[in-house]
């Protein structure tokens, strides 16, 4: 995956949080359906996020981008800032 592939994903899934809380607005969806799918979407993009990052720390490094890997969900979500 690229990293411009990336990019395009990340977009895709702001886009649909953008649609989510369009559809919630005009209550085409519940709040507990909006909530689940926002979570799903926000650990997509935490994941891709992480993925991005990673391809760069490889290239600075001298490593091969093409070697990272998107990481498990429970391993981008435990991360401490």
């Amino acid at each position: 995956m690229s990293d411009r592939s990336i990019r395009e994903r990340i977009s895709d899934l702001v886009q649909e949080e953008h649609a989510l809380r369009d559809m919630l607005s005009s209550r085409e969806i519940s709040p507990a359906e909006e909530q689940a799918r926002l979570g799903q979407l926000e650990i997509e993009l935490d994941q891709c996020w992480d993925l991005l990052r990673q391809r760069q720390a490889k290239r600075e490094f001298g490593e091969n981008p093409d070697t990272a890997q998107v990481r498990d969900a429970r391993t981008v979500e435990g991360y401490q800032g």
